[in-house]
Order: C-alpha cells, then sequence, then structure tokens
C-alpha cells in the first residue's frame, strides 16, 4: 500500500474515482431519457486505473484515450461541466457539442481525445512521445486500450516504434474481459497482455486494476522510467467494467451474477474506502463530504447541460481547419 501518499494526495485520488462513478452512473440514467445523442460507453468499474496513473501525470504529459473515455478525461483534469454539456451536443461542451462521448478533447490539459477506432490512440501517443523527446520536456504520453485494442496492428507497430526510438511512452492496457461481447480467453493469444511486452524489448507487468495502489505503484514506476529516458513500458490492468459494452448492451454474454460479484467483493473504491480508513490515513467524515459534493457536482452538470444552448448553423464550419499564422 502506497502510505507514502500525503493526506491531500489520497483525498484527491478519492474524489477523482469517485467522480468518475457518479458521472457515469448518472448517464447511465440520463441516456435512458433519450436526450443524450449518440453512443455512450461507461468507464464506471475502472476507475483505480484512471486515478492511479493520472496521479503521477500533468497538464503537459498526454494521453490518447478509447470509445470508453469518461474516466480518462476526468482523471487528467478535464472539467467536468464541459464534458457533460459536449456530451449532451451542446455549443458550451469542451468541443463545442460537436464530438459527444466518444470525441472528447483538451489539448491544455493533455488530452489528446477519446477516440472511437480501436487501438488508435497509441500511434498518438507515440507521436507526442516523440515530440517530448526531441524538444527536451520530460514529457510523458500514455495510450491507452483495450483487451480488444491489444490485438491491433496499430498498437504493435506503436510499441515497436516506442522501443526504437526509445520514447517516454506508457501502453497501458485495460482487460476487462471482453472486447465487445468477445472474451478475452477466445481473443487474446496470451494469458496476460503485458507479456507481450518481451517482443518489443520493454518491461510488462500485470496489475490488479481494482486496486488504486497498486495501480498508482506500478504506473509510478513506468512513469519515472519514462521521464528518466529509459523507455516505454507495458502495463496491463485486470479489471472490469460494470456496465454493457455500450448503453443498451443487454450483456447477456456474462454470467448472471458476474457483475455483481465484481460489485460487492471487487469495488475499487470500496477497497480504498476501506484501508485508508483501517491504516487510519483518512476519516469517515472526509470521504463522505467528498462523496456530498460530488453528488452536488454531477446534480449541477446535469441540469446546465440540460438548458444550455445547442450547436448553431452558423458554427457548422468552425473548428475544421487550422489556421498557421
Amino acid at each position: 500500500m502506497s502510505t507514502h501518499l500525503s493526506q491531500d494526495q489520497l483525498l484527491h485520488a478519492y474524489k477523482v474515482m469517485r467522480t468518475i462513478r457518479v458521472f457515469e452512473e448518472r448517464l447511465h440514467v440520463e441516456f435512458a431519457t433519450g436526450e443524450i445523442p449518440g453512443f455512450v460507453h461507461l468507464y464506471a468499474g475502472e476507475e483505480a486505473s484512471a486515478a492511479g496513473v493520472m496521479a503521477h501525470l500533468t497538464d503537459d504529459d498526454c494521453i490518447a484515450s478509447t470509445h470508453r473515455g469518461h474516466g480518462h478525461c476526468i482523471a487528467k483534469g478535464v472539467d467536468v461541466y464541459g464534458m457533460m454539456a459536449e456530451i449532451y451536443g451542446k455549443k458550451t461542451g469542451v468541443c463545442g457539442g460537436k464530438g459527444g462521448s466518444m470525441h472528447i478533447a483538451d489539448l491544455e490539459k493533455g488530452m489528446l481525445g477519446a477516440n472511437g477506432i480501436v487501438g488508435a490512440g497509441a500511434p498518438l501517443a507515440a507521436g507526442a512521445a516523440l515530440a517530448a523527446k526531441l524538444k527536451g520536456t520530460q514529457g510523458v504520453a500514455v495510450a491507452f486500450f483495450g483487451d480488444g485494442g491489444s490485438n491491433e496492428g496499430a498498437v504493435f507497430e506503436a510499441m515497436n516504434l516506442a522501443s526504437v526510438w526509445n520514447l517516454p511512452c506508457l501502453f497501458i492496457a485495460e482487460n476487462i474481459g471482453y472486447a465487445e461481447a468477445t472474451a478475452s480467453v477466445w481473443s487474446v493469444a496470451s494469458d496476460h497482455i503485458a507479456d507481450r511486452a518481451a517482443g518489443f524489448g520493454m518491461p510488462g507487468v500485470t496489475v490488479d486494476g481494482f486496486d488504486f495502489f497498486a495501480v498508482h505503484e506500478a504506473a509510478g514506476a513506468a512513469v519515472a522510467r519514462a521521464r528518466a529516458g529509459e523507455g516505454p513500458s507495458l502495463i496491463e490492468m485486470k479489471l472490469t467494467r460494470y456496465y454493457g459494452h455500450f448503453e443498451g448492451d443487454a450483456q447477456t454474454y456474462r454470467a448472471p451474477d458476474e457483475v455483481k460479484n465484481f460489485r460487492d467483493t471487487r469495488d475499487c473504491l470500496q477497497q480504498f474506502r476501506e484501508r485508508s480508513l483501517n491504516a487510519g490515513l483518512l476519516k469517515v467524515t472526509q470521504l463522505d463530504q467528498i462523496d456530498q459534493d460530488v453528488e452536488q457536482l454531477i446534480e449541477d452538470a446535469v441540469r446546465l447541460a440540460k438548458s444550455d444552448p445547442k450547436p448553431q448553423a452558423s458554427d457548422l464550419l468552425t473548428d475544421v481547419y487550422v489556421s498557421y499564422p
């Protein structure tokens, strides 16, 4: 357990994870009303991965996400109000309401974007890592992908180039056990995705993705290694999602009590609370206050998003072309 973390760091980590959880669970409810356009893929259950990795990053570091990107965005510091407005397709969204759930990006926060193309974030992260190396900024880039993305050629190519060029890049495989509805045991030709790191000359480690402290420790070592100029790493998070691949997915491919058992016995938020309280690092009142504050934050974000204006016809061609000086 990372007992070296300060109380402020622990409280921040819990707030990040609680914000992701409440954000996603509220979207699960709101999407059913039909007011949210497009597809929504929820990150609930995976909070420890995003929080544990992003705890080591700054706004100058970059991440490339997936179609399931809300948790990564929140953990990287993207504005929750702007995210909710974006998901509702409103002009006040972080991308002007034009990207929606699967394309939230905020370059000022180092969030290169969620991505609807499986595995497509890995080459973007490798490019950002190359830029950081050439500029000498000490910056790090992180690519998130799932067990389905772990089989994509673009991910292999990015990992190979990251090793060849010794880039400050992390590859985070969030292995939830399913690529959409296909179990990993059918589609991934190894017991551990992290074992593939050896083929690209980089270290690889498999971590309990439900355990924030384990994630924090592994990510910290990999980030420090990258900043020191020692090259890329692959970390596999073993975890799960609580909801379907997309909102509306009945999850008939999962055992009847599979999700319930994970919630009851492995939930990352509950584990964090119990371990922090039992170790005397935090107080119940502190955690309960965060719970209350986050509930209000999400309530306000939904209320504002519903009342915010939609993009107009005059906005159609904005943010399409780049004007160079």
